[in-house]
């Protein structure tokens, strides 16, 4: 993924503490990024609100986005309804790998009570790592993705 792109992080309470040891890795990564919210462990919470509000700052920004949620599901659901949103609820790094080359995600939804902090680690790695294929088939596909997108 190119390096320029701005990350934007955002979990619900349920993914809250995944969400800040992700933080702290990128930290430590040097990698650079915009924590959405939740701004603290709040059961009041409700994913939709902070996978919206992620996916659309990705888009308006031509970003990148990691949301986590208790299974990454709920977020994944939300975040692809945004118009130009790619998401992917990846479960291991082969995933997240190929949800990159051949489908040029720029969402990774991530579920904190199914994933370990290393692996979700390794996981964002791989992901922002990873470059789309310069491959005719896989931007063509990229491309009729698209044309199905709802207004």
């Amino acid at each position: 993924m190119d390096k320029n792109k701005k990350i934007f992080i955002g979990s619900d309470h349920a993914g809250f503490e995944l969400k800040e040891k992700i933080k702290a890795f990128l930290l430590k990564e040097g990698i650079k990024f915009e924590d959405v919210g939740a701004p603290n462990f709040n059961p009041k919470d409700d994913y939709p609100d902070y996978a919206a509000m992620v996916a659309k700052k990705v888009v308006e920004n031509n970003g990148a986005g990691i949301l986590i949620c208790n299974s990454g599901v709920g977020m994944c659901i939300t975040a692809n309804k945004i118009k130009g949103i790619r998401a992917v609820n990846a479960f291991n790094v082969e995933i997240a790998e190929k949800s990159r080359i051949h489908n040029n995600t720029n969402v990774l939804c991530l579920g904190q009570d199914f994933i370990e902090e290393e692996l979700a680690k390794k996981i964002v790695k791989i992901w922002l790592e990873t470059e789309f294929t310069s491959e005719e088939r896989h931007q063509r596909r990229v491309d009729k993705i698209a044309e199905y997108e709802q207004e």
